[in-house]
């Protein structure tokens, strides 16, 4: 029924990548705001590749638990392209742990299938594609739920081009104030092959 973290994660591990200097690239949306990301340019064992690029998501939990639970969505997509090193993704401490205090749960357990070490594998193997990010700044309150801060603020800090959810509405009251664009995961899958 669950989705092995190994069919996911699957990357050259033994590759060594390091940033050396970006560029802007921007496109069009389909409702024609202009959007840009930095183009990464790539140091990859010794060698430049500058085709390499990425785009930079913080994922909410949802996200997680939607693509670990089904390979038929978007979601499943987004995790994929993660792998791949399509898309790079942020995340703080505290969000670090709910991935792992939620994706635990008896009932998430139960809509993923895996066992608590599958899921420990799946994190440590997602932890060496996670950009840390340190809160340098705080906001709250800013959102209704308590819970979200810390999502806002992990996005907010990592200067992510944008925060991909199932629940726009929670950042709704945010997202204009600190300018954060937050799409579901078929628009983020959009903006990913409109933009790279």
């Amino acid at each position: 029924n669950g989705l092995p973290h190994s069919l996911m994660l699957e990357y050259p591990k033994s590759v060594v990548r390091q940033t050396i200097w970006p560029a802007r690239t921007c496109s069009f949306l389909e409702d024609g705001t202009r959007f840009c990301i930095l183009k990464r340019v790539w140091r990859i064992n010794g060698n430049i590749a500058s085709n390499i690029m990425s785009i930079l998501f913080l994922l909410d939990t949802n996200i997680l638990v939607s693509g670990l639970a089904s390979r038929l969505g978007a979601s499943f997509a987004i995790l994929q392209s993660v792998a791949q090193r399509r898309i790079d993704i942020v995340a703080s401490p505290a969000l670090w742990l709910e991935y792992e205090s939620v994706l635990k749960r008896p009932e998430i357990r139960k809509m993923h299938g895996l066992s608590a070490s599958e899921i420990d594998d799946f994190l440590n193997d997602l932890a060496i594609l996670v950009k840390p990010v340190e809160l340098h700044f705080r906001w709250r309150p800013q959102l209704r739920d308590p819970k979200d801060e810390m999502v806002l603020e992990a996005a907010v800090n990592g200067s992510v081009d944008a925060l991909v959810t199932h629940n726009l509405a929670d950042f709704e009251m945010a997202k204009d104030r600190f300018s954060l664009r937050v799409l579901p995961p078929a628009l983020a899958l959009r903006l990913m092959e409109n933009t790279l």
